[in-house]
């Protein structure tokens, strides 16, 4: 039985896939996740009072750095060169709550799901160190990706 996780080899050894035969492809992929805080620290975030500075210009640079260090944290993931990362962020009042997005692009092999998802989460980390001096009960959640584009098994978009 084949199975679909392609990390392994035929003796169940980790390995990194071989896409040397894929065809380059301009590959896209956008990733979504927020954080949930107090209403009084969202009010830090959006005043621009938190002690740290600007949590959100801060956190967009850490987001874009993360993408383009994708390779470095997680074993499997080739390294890629990178053409686009663009990060957003949008504040929601009503759930007191910072949505970060991420859209990661590349001329390469192999997708950038992984860069993208990997932005968003160190956005949203980023965040909760800025701000946990006045909110330690901050909860990050809701991340995945909405959607990839190019390659081989084609555009892909979330339910």
């Amino acid at each position: 039985m084949n199975s679909p996780l392609t990390h392994f080899d035929a003796q169940g050894q980790a390995h990194m896939v071989d896409v040397a035969a894929k065809d380059v492809t301009h590959r896209i992929a956008r990733a979504r996740g927020r954080i949930v805080m107090q209403p009084a620290t969202l009010a830090l975030i959006t005043s621009g009072s938190a002690k740290k500075g600007d949590v959100l210009g801060i956190a967009r640079i850490a987001a874009i750095q993360a993408a383009k260090r994708t390779a470095d944290l997680i074993p499997l993931c080739h390294p890629l060169p990178l053409t686009r990362v663009a990060v957003e962020f949008e504040i929601d009042t009503a759930e007191n709550a910072v949505h970060c997005s991420a859209q990661v692009e590349t001329l390469g092999r192999t997708g950038v799901e992984m860069e993208a998802l990997t932005a968003v989460q160190i956005g949203l980390l980023t965040i909760y160190d800025m701000c946990k001096a006045a909110d330690r009960g901050m909860v990050m959640g809701q991340i995945r990706v909405l959607e990839k584009q190019g390659g081989k098994s084609g555009d892909w978009v979330a339910a």
